[in-house]
C-alpha cells in the first residue's frame, strides 16, 4: 500500500494544494476499495444489512450506492 502511505503523508503537506490533491486522490482510493469489499460481501452471500453495520451507515443508503451495479 505504498501508493495510500504515500497520500496520506501528502495529505499532511504544508503546501495546501499537494494536501488537498492528496485528499481527493485518497477519497478516489477508498471508494474503490469500499465498491471492492462491498462487492467481496454480495457474492459471499452477505445482506445489505450486514454490509451496512460494518460500513456504520444505513442499509439503505449502502443499498442505494451499490444495489445496481
Amino acid at each position: 500500500m505504498t501508493e495510500a502511505t504515500d497520500l496520506a503523508e501528502r495529505a499532511g503537506d504544508r503546501d495546501p494544494r499537494v494536501g488537498l490533491r492528496a485528499v481527493a486522490a485518497l477519497r478516489r482510493l477508498l471508494e474503490q476499495l469500499e465498491s471492492v469489499q462491498v462487492r467481496s460481501a454480495r457474492n459471499q452471500g452477505w445482506s445489505w444489512q450486514e454490509i451496512s453495520a460494518e460500513l456504520g451507515i444505513s442499509r439503505q443508503a449502502v443499498h442505494k450506492k451499490y444495489g445496481r451495479r
